[in-house]
């Protein structure tokens, strides 16, 4: 699972308003549609957009928007900070709307409807969704990112990036009012996981931030440290008697639904399409496990599988054991070319973002910095959990399980498609399509891997390795299934279990967390399956387009050089070039 670049919705910092909107000014005001030169909209568009969230620009690798020093600030929630983005978006979807998009080329043709699909996806959080006024963890994950991404990138010297971490700090308790301004109410599971994410961010201060302060910084530090952790602990004393008392549906509705469907996916199928595929192939896959495991049943062939597990204390160590094996087949078989850098961390998933990373993800390199490198996260055996839990999760994530997970998080999976993103030219592009990027393109890329590798023989096809792809991609369409039917359809939480338990045969733990994960998100779900089933077409077009001279590595290489444009919008390309 990737970790988010940028959220849809960032609010305007007051200081950059007038910075920002001065950009909008660019817009000629002649009537009819214009041809121009996409770029100066393009670096608009993206620089602008990181610009709407400090934090996030610091994740990124942007520390300077005209001037205006972004790593000492944090994003604004203010009322007037939400005039402001949507200012900024109404503003490029008017300049947009000028333009003859017939008259560009086709790479910029794309880029064009990214930032369309973005604009439209955003002031439909705005108007409609309305995250700011719902979702509590939307705050507590800025305050985690604002303060671990200068921590974790190398991209000043400690010292310096210390004192953005305290100029930071410092601003914690207005981010806070903000947020207890804004929210009017939430749904149950949003304000607990809200509350665990904070607990989080309060250790982060008190423990890991503060055992790493330069010393001459350490009375600074303190000094700022101490009201932002009163404001969490007040915070989270707010969301457990005030906000917990103002209940609200995790249901998007249909309506919303089918619209942030259409600019998120990208595809042309409605949900109704894609759920009656994902139900077919539901049962095609099983019949495939069923033969597969013979004489066995199913269970019985998972449950063998599952007995084959590492210990809590071993699961990091083995994850990195199976990345350097993976990394070594894909070498041996040259199944796509491997960029230089050895820039990838495998590291524990930070306890702010184990809400929704309950199993793992990964944490592309600063598009505009790759060299400070890229995380792969993996979220380690709660000691809070019971001995049943734990049993649970490395049963789940058993020997195979855990290089599957390994495979898509890291190689060949998302460590391998943000590489290639990160080297896109020009920039403006780059920046792009590596933060606002196709999540069927991403997603589907990592699962497609995964099947890939299987059928290259990796683990000496072992019928394990096989028996657990199978097992993976019930999981893919139970996904797509869970989000459309629960958030559309009335699906009730013993339905969604009874999916999981006894048709796409999960454990409970994982069953249990991808329910929550379900409530915390939408349209997310279904991206691994509609991208694993887009990349297989393209894949199949382009071999049959270049015939007995296809090669696995060169369509691969061409694929991933394009970085995440919609996947309709792939395979054009891919005919075109």
């Amino acid at each position: 699972m990737l970790k988010p670049r940028l959220f849809n919705t960032r609010w305007f910092n007051k200081g950059l308003v007038v910075v920002l909107a001065s950009a909008l000014g660019l817009v000629s005001c002649r009537k009819g549609k214009e041809q121009v030169d996409f770029e100066p909209l393009r670096s608009d568009f993206v620089y602008g957009s990181l610009a709407l969230s400090p934090v996030g620009a610091t994740q990124q690798g942007y520390h300077f928007h005209k001037g205006v020093p972004l790593d000492e600030m944090i994003d604004d929630y203010s009322q007037a900070g939400i005039r402001g983005q949507r200012q900024f978006f109404e503003g490029f979807r008017d300049r947009l709307a000028r333009i003859d998009a017939s008259s560009l080329s086709p790479e910029d043709q794309a880029d064009y409807r990214i930032i369309q699909d973005q604009i439209a996806g955003a002031l439909l959080d705005l108007d409609s969704i309305q995250s700011y006024r719902h979702s509590p963890t939307l705050y507590v994950e800025t305050v985690g990112n604002a303060l671990f991404e200068p921590w974790v990138l190398n991209y000043a010297p400690k010292e310096t990036r210390y004192k953005q971490i305290v100029a930071r700090l410092g601003k914690i308790p207005n981010l806070l009012d903000q947020a207890k301004a804004n929210l009017v109410s939430a749904p149950e599971v949003w304000t607990r996981v809200a509350q665990q994410e904070n607990d989080g961010n309060i250790g982060l201060i008190e423990d890991t931030l503060k055992k790493d302060v330069p010393p001459a910084l350490a009375a600074d530090y303190d000094k700022a440290a101490k009201p932002a952790l009163a404001s969490l602990r007040a915070f989270n004393t707010w969301l457990k008697t005030d906000l917990a008392t103002r209940l609200s549906d995790w249901r998007l509705g249909k309506t919303n639904y089918d619209l942030k469907f259409k600019y998120t996916l990208e595809v042309d199928e409605t949900p109704e399409q894609v759920l009656a595929d994902a139900e077919a192939e539901l049962k095609a896959t099983q019949d495939k496990m069923a033969k597969l495991a013979a004489p066995l049943t199913i269970r019985e062939a998972l449950g063998k599988i599952a007995q084959d597990h590492t210990t809590p204390e071993h699961y990091l160590d083995d994850a990195r054991k199976d990345l350097a094996e993976a990394t070594a087949f894909v070498r041996e078989k040259n199944l796509v070319p491997l960029p230089d850098s050895k820039n990838l961390q495998v590291i524990e998933t930070p306890a702010f973002m184990r809400g929704i990373y309950g199993v793992g993800g990964f944490n592309p390199a600063p598009v505009l910095e790759p060299q400070l490198g890229a995380f792969y996260w993996v979220t380690p055996i709660s000691k809070k959990a019971s001995k049943e839990e734990a049993e649970s999760k490395l049963r789940e994530y058993n020997t195979y399980g855990l290089q599957h997970l390994t495979v898509h998080e890291a190689m060949p999976g998302h460590y391998v498609q943000f590489e290639y993103a990160n080297r896109v030219e020009p920039p403006s592009r780059r920046v792009l399509r590596g933060i606002f990027g196709n999540g069927p393109y991403i997603e589907g890329w990592a699962f497609y891997t995964q099947e890939m590798m299987a059928d290259e023989g990796y683990l000496n096809n072992a019928p394990g390795y096989r028996m657990t792809l199978y097992k993976q991609i019930l999981r893919a369409l139970g996904n797509a299934i869970l989000d459309i039917r629960l958030h559309t359809m009335g699906m009730t939480d013993q339905q969604a279990m009874d999916l999981m338990l006894n048709q796409t045969y999960q454990e409970k733990a994982e069953a249990t967390a991808k329910l929550q994960r379900a409530a915390l998100s939408s349209t997310q779900l279904p991206y691994y399956f509609v991208g694993w089933k887009g990349w297989k077409q393209i894949r199949q077009n382009y071999e049959k387009a270049q015939g007995a001279s296809f090669n696995l590595a060169t369509f691969h290489e061409r694929a991933l050089k394009e970085s995440a444009v919609p996947l309709p919008v792939l395979g054009r390309l891919m005919e075109t070039h």
